[in-house]
Parts: C-alpha cells; sequence; structure tokens
C-alpha cells in the first residue's frame, strides 16, 4: 500500500508540474500573437524569433519531464534561430519542429489541466476504497494505480505531439554535414595560403639566393677562385637551409614520419620534441592495420597543437597523451597538468583542431576549468 501511495503521489506531482506548464501555455500563446501582429507591422520582427525561442524552451523542460518519468528522453531537431533577422524569421516561420511546438501548446492547455483535476478528484476515493480494499482485504490496490495511469497518459500524448517530424534526422544531418563542409574548405583554403607563403617567402626566396651565388662564383671562379669558393660555401649553406625549409613544408601537408614509424610512433616523437615530460599510452594502435591517412594526420596535429599550447601556455611540467582503437573509432586524449582557463577565442589554434575534426565527422571536447587539468578528447570515426 506504501508503494502505491508513493508512486501515485509521484504520478500526481508530474500532473501538478504539467498543469503549470499549462497555465504558462496561456501565456505562451499571448506573447506568440504579439509577435505576429509586430512582425506583420514590421517594427518589432525580432519579437517573433525571441518568442519562438522561449516556446522551444518550455517544450525543451517537457521533453525532459518525460524522459525522467519514462526512462527514453524525446529527441529535438530544431533550425538553429541565429544569424540575421530575416534568416531567423525564416528558420522561425518555417521550421517543422516549431510548428509540432505550438500543436504540443494548444494540447496542454487542455489535458495539462483536465488530467490533473481528474487526479485530484480520485485522491479521496483511491484513499477510502483501496484502503479497505488493501488494508482489510490485503488485495491489489485498484485506484491509485489509475493516478499512475493518467501521468502515463500526460507522457504519451506529449511525447507524440512533440516528437521531430520524419526527415528531421536527415535534414539536421545535412545542415551539420553543410557546416562541416564548409569548414572544411576554409581550412583547406587557409593551409593552402600557408603553403603558398612559406614556399614564396620561405623556400622561394632560399632558391633566388642560390642561384645568384653561383653566378657570383662562376664569374669570380677564373680570376679569384678563392672568392668563388667562399661563395660556393655559402651556395652550399643556402641548399641546406631551402632543403630544411621544404621538409617543414612537407611535414606540414603530411608529416613523413607518420609513413615511416606510424602513428604512435610518430606520437612518440612529439612527445620527445615537446620540452615537456609526456606519457605517452597507445592502446591497440599500434596492432592490426593502420588508420586512414587522413584520420592519422588529424589524429597526430590533434596531438601536435595541445601539446604546444600546454608548453607555451599552460605553464605546465608534465602531460598525457592517450591514444585508443574503439569499435569504429579513434580516441586522441591529451591532458596537462597546467594553469587552465583555455580559450578557444584566444587565438590557440583549437579553433583550427575543430574544424580538421570536424572535417572528418569527428568530435572534440575541450575541459579546462581554472586551476587545471585541462583536457583535449577527440574521437574520429575510422574504419580499421
Amino acid at each position: 500500500m506504501d508503494a502505491a501511495i508513493r508512486r501515485a503521489w509521484l504520478a500526481t506531482r508530474y500532473l501538478l508540474i504539467g498543469a503549470g506548464v499549462s497555465l504558462a501555455c496561456y501565456l505562451m500563446v499571448g506573447l506568440l500573437l504579439l509577435g505576429l501582429a509586430a512582425t506583420l507591422l514590421v517594427v518589432g520582427a525580432g519579437i517573433l524569433p525571441e518568442t519562438v525561442q522561449t516556446v522551444r524552451r518550455f517544450a525543451s523542460f517537457e521533453r525532459r519531464r518525460v524522459g525522467a518519468r519514462t526512462g527514453e528522453g524525446v529527441p529535438e531537431a530544431y533550425l538553429p534561430l541565429t544569424g540575421p533577422l530575416a534568416e531567423r524569421l525564416r528558420h522561425a516561420t518555417t521550421d517543422p519542429a516549431t510548428y509540432r511546438d505550438l500543436r504540443w501548446v494548444l494540447a496542454q492547455l487542455l489535458y495539462g489541466l483536465v488530467l490533473w483535476y481528474l487526479s485530484l478528484l480520485l485522491w479521496v476515493p483511491a484513499l477510502i476504497v483501496d484502503g479497505i480494499w488493501c488494508g482489510v482485504l490485503g488485495r491489489r490496490p485498484v485506484v491509485l494505480p489509475v493516478i499512475e495511469v493518467l501521468a502515463d497518459l500526460s507522457c504519451s500524448w506529449t511525447r507524440a505531439l512533440l516528437q521531430p517530424p520524419p526527415g528531421a534526422d536527415l535534414a539536421q544531418r545535412v545542415e551539420q554535414l553543410t557546416e562541416t563542409r564548409a569548414g572544411a574548405v576554409a581550412a583547406h583554403g587557409a593551409e593552402l595560403r600557408r603553403i603558398e607563403r612559406d614556399l614564396h617567402d620561405g623556400t622561394q626566396a632560399r632558391l633566388v639566393a642560390l642561384s645568384m651565388r653561383i653566378g657570383l662564383a662562376k664569374r669570380a671562379y677564373d680570376r679569384d677562385p678563392e672568392a668563388a669558393r667562399k661563395l660556393l660555401d655559402d651556395a652550399q649553406d643556402q641548399a641546406e637551409q631551402a632543403l630544411a625549409e621544404l621538409r617543414h613544408v612537407v611535414r606540414g601537408i603530411h608529416p613523413p614520419v607518420l609513413t615511416d614509424r606510424g602513428l604512435d610512433g610518430a606520437v612518440r616523437a612529439l612527445a620527445a620534441s615537446s620540452g615537456l615530460t609526456v606519457e605517452v599510452s597507445a592502446d591497440g594502435v599500434a596492432d592490426g592495420p593502420r588508420a586512414p591517412a587522413a584520420v592519422e594526420a588529424a589524429a597526430y596535429f590533434v596531438v601536435a597543437e595541445a601539446l604546444t599550447n600546454a608548453a607555451k601556455h599552460s605553464g605546465a611540467d608534465t602531460a598525457e597523451v592517450a591514444l585508443s582503437r574503439m569499435d569504429g573509432k579513434l580516441r586522441v586524449l591529451v591532458r596537462d597538468h597546467g594553469r587552465g582557463g583555455a580559450d578557444e577565442s584566444a587565438g590557440s589554434g583549437l579553433v583550427g583542431v575543430r574544424r580538421r575534426v570536424a572535417a572528418l565527422d569527428g568530435t572534440v571536447s575541450l575541459t579546462s576549468p581554472v586551476g587545471g587539468p585541462t583536457e583535449i578528447e577527440v574521437e574520429l570515426p575510422c574504419a580499421w
């Protein structure tokens, strides 16, 4: 009996909060009408997207309540309300998920209050009937479970009304791929400009100077062999510097150490040259088939950028790099024990990391509380 009362009370509390949401929905309807009127008058066009955003928050709250009661959440699939006003208005007025939210608002006005009133009416007969039925006769309660049924009915109606429209996942996926493709194109363009700049300002200048010194040495060879020898020595130095700069450019495109030693060996070489005491662990990465070259390169550059940031900004002396091979994924975790507070907007290269990883449909997670530690976790889809 006590357990039945407790379950009925939890169901009643759920319906009570739903009744409060229903009362708030009356306010939502008023705000929506105000937003529509202001939009038609043009002068208040910015009110409508903000009102739709408020409705979305209420719907998200209700989705979380349904998930907490049933153990299965209700997914969201909204068009973003960001960018210029015209784009926000277009998304606010054409998003199918928003229309489902509005349908839920209108329905919640009715069933939220009705189910709450029914649960209140059931409590008196439930205590009398089930008190005798269970307490005296020792039978299972018959009225209290009806209150639970009302709460479950509210959950099922809310789930049906707020479920994303068919194809919403696909549309959201297309939008995500469009964004990552734009990021990949931007990253590729920036990489091409960097390579062009390095070749133009570095290697090309070295080769021009090398050609000039060889020409001067040819002219001076007959009349002043000693001066010609000095010019040839300088030309040899220029050639070695040009080769070093070419190697640097090549490493920026695809590090040769990856081809020679694999990801495990390349990361250990990075750790050895980072200036920090770095502990490297590789769980299954060196065993079996290697990851695709693009995935290995992305993981390598993630580790390189993270260790560079740790050495420059964190004040840490030690760091950890963990590579692990999961089912269909390559996981990279870099942790330093510095001061923390890493900020992507401060030009630390983390934006470039996100773009490079997003281009491969991967994910990046950054945790850097003030005082440390800083953790960068990357997961890259990988067909091993």
